[in-house]
């Protein structure tokens, strides 16, 4: 019999620190051939660009495959059978395929895509790895009020009782192997027990809750758990599959891109970036930017929490673009975010 070929399927919500955890698993890899797959929600892409250039030994750009099309759960025909095809086809072939999923991305489509024939013989899941904003989590972000949201769903289940983000994260904790809740330094012990408490709602029984900063986590953790993921989706139904809906539609969330004029420094930058994150239903700000050196500036803002660091340099004949991937809840003003932007 050939030996599948395992592969990780990173899912999270929007700047919970997927990108982060796999570039950490990548600097562990020695000489472990991993190729990477990444999924970009939005006309621009920032994380692939983000893994082909970190500079880590064994991570070579063309071992980077981004989609940017869309949901990969949506689009397994068209975009993920063949980019999964021409990986299990190259000369050399490689030891671990990782897949990062947009933060908006159900796990449970793909998964199930690897019992598509193309694929089903020579690859498997090896498990499904859930990244938690444990900060954002203890902030109440996903409901305005849970406990209210939980009496008024027992009372009447026929309700819309969750709002669409709630829904995603319930999805995601529910077919997660191994839950990661990153972030962890920024709260102290209760607060970490309120996030474990979150949790647990839908992690399935078994399943490894772990605490990191920065994705730190050993690669063992992750990788190598063998676990056949493709074959107990009964016990990772979605939310609608368990009220008896099967169609997953992402028109509740937007993205458009802003490019900005130069910015005088990283603090008039960060600032900028703020104010437009404080727009109601903004939910992630990501890209890179210009600042006049020879190194490019990546910035990643989530709620509050606005980051910002040089990566790289900017390679001979590079276009440099700023360039910034909003991401929201339908309906958020874009034109306020764009002049807040100075766009």
């Amino acid at each position: 019999m050939t030996v599948k070929i395992p592969a990780t399927i990173v899912t999270g919500f929007l700047g919970a620190g997927k990108t982060t955890l796999i570039r950490g698993l990548l600097a562990q890899a020695r000489g472990r051939r991993i190729a990477l797959v990444v999924n970009e929600f939005g006309d621009v892409g920032v994380d692939g660009d983000l893994l082909a250039g970190c500079g880590i030994e064994g991570c070579a750009e063309e071992d980077v495959i981004e989609l940017a099309n869309g949901c990969i759960c949506c689009t397994v025909a068209d975009d993920f059978i063949p980019v999964m095809t021409r990986i299990l086809n190259r000369p050399e072939p490689v030891d671990h395929i990782v897949i990062e999923t947009s933060g908006l991305a159900l796990p449970q489509p793909l998964v199930r895509a690897f019992e598509w024939p193309e694929v089903a013989d020579r690859v498997t899941v090896d498990g499904v790895v859930t990244v938690v904003d444990a900060a954002a989590v203890a902030e109440g972000r996903f409901a305005d009020d849970e406990a209210a949201v939980l009496e008024r769903r027992a009372a009447d289940p026929s309700i819309e009782h969750e709002s669409p983000i709630q829904e995603l994260f319930e999805d995601q904790l529910v077919c997660a192997d191994i839950v990661l809740l990153n972030k962890a330094d920024l709260l102290d012990a209760a607060g970490l027990d309120r996030v474990r408490a979150v949790a647990a709602r839908d992690v399935r029984p078994g399943v490894t809750v772990l605490a990191c900063a920065q994705g730190e986590v050993p690669i063992t953790a992750v990788l190598g758990l063998g676990l056949a993921a493709e074959k107990d989706m009964a016990q990772r139904r979605t939310h609608h599959e368990r009220e008896g809906v099967k169609e997953h539609d992402h028109d509740d969330f937007v993205s458009f891109h802003v490019d900005l004029p130069q910015p005088a420094g990283v603090e008039e930058l960060l600032g900028r970036v703020a104010e437009a994150c404080a727009v109601p239903d903004i939910l992630r700000i990501k890209g890179f930017v210009d600042l006049g050196r020879d190194m490019r500036y990546v910035v990643q803002a989530v709620g509050t929490r606005v980051q910002g660091y040089f990566d790289r340099d900017w390679r001979e004949g590079e276009e440099r673009l700023s360039r910034l991937v909003v991401i929201g809840a339908r309906g958020f003003d874009e034109e306020r975010v764009a002049r807040a932007l100075g766009a």
